[in-house]
């Protein structure tokens, strides 16, 4: 199992409640996680009802067919950061990169961002 973050990964889902999200076909445009991501695999999430103000992000886990997806850990949404309880219609489900998982350079490419304290130091001690 790895992690893996791709783009163009978008999907619907019609799943209801807080367990694992059983995955529908990719969009238009759009890959499946079976193909953008990977049996197995782990991935940052975004689940959207659409036409609701029900969100969630997160760290989420594929089964051996990448046909569900497991909820793992939630990083933010609708319900105060914890697991959404989510209601009836059509969810988009889609491959992200959280901003608290993000590190990136400035305008001086000096690391900035959430996790960028880390970065700098393994990157010193890497050089």
């Amino acid at each position: 199992m790895a992690l893996v973050i791709n783009d163009r990964v978008k999907v619907t889902s019609t799943t209801t409640g807080t367990g694992a999200f059983a995955l529908g076909v990719a969009q238009t445009g759009f890959e499946s996680f079976a193909t953008g991501i990977g049996n197995n695999n782990t991935t940052y999430y975004t689940i959207f009802n659409q036409g609701t103000t029900e969100w969630e992000v997160g760290l989420g886990t594929l089964d051996a067919t990448s046909a569900n997806l497991t909820r793992t850990t939630v990083i933010s949404s609708s319900n105060s950061d914890a697991a959404v309880n989510f209601t009836g219609g059509t969810k988009d489900v889609f491959c992200t990169l959280p901003a608290s998982k993000a590190v990136y350079l400035d305008s001086t490419d000096t690391p900035v961002g959430a996790a960028s304290n880390g970065f700098a130091v393994a990157m010193a001690i890497a050089l």
